[in-house]
């Protein structure tokens, strides 16, 4: 059965899981945006999604004028959740797992981290 919660519930479950974020990885975020919709585009099946380029393909010759985004959709984490415990893991796991692609992560290292 889904969990459902409000819009400033869940924002608050994802800004908890941004300030677990380990320091040593602040400065590679300055260009990043984190935003909460609803639903994923055109109806995707969709936790979260990255759009921009990793850190690690970035080059200082050709930089970016818009800000690399992360959007996390409130109503599909709610969909899979149980209750607030099983909503508050998906939402970390997802956070996590899209700044990974943002910072060029493998998924082992992703593992590694303890961000899978």
């Amino acid at each position: 059965m889904p969990h459902h919660v409000t819009e400033d519930q869940f924002e608050e479950l994802v800004a908890a899981v941004l300030d677990e974020v380990p320091e040593e990885f602040w400065p590679a975020l300055d260009n990043l945006v984190v935003i909460i919709e609803d639903h994923p585009p055109d109806g995707e099946d969709l936790l979260g999604l990255y759009e921009g380029v990793p850190v690690t393909e970035q080059s200082v010759l050709d930089p970016s004028a818009m800000p690399d985004q992360i959007s996390i959709f409130r109503i599909s984490h709610c969909d899979v959740a149980e209750d607030a415990d099983d909503l508050a893991g998906w939402v970390r796991e997802t956070v996590f797992h899209e700044l990974g692609h943002h910072l060029g992560l493998s998924e082992q290292r992703l593992a590694e981290l303890g961000w899978d």
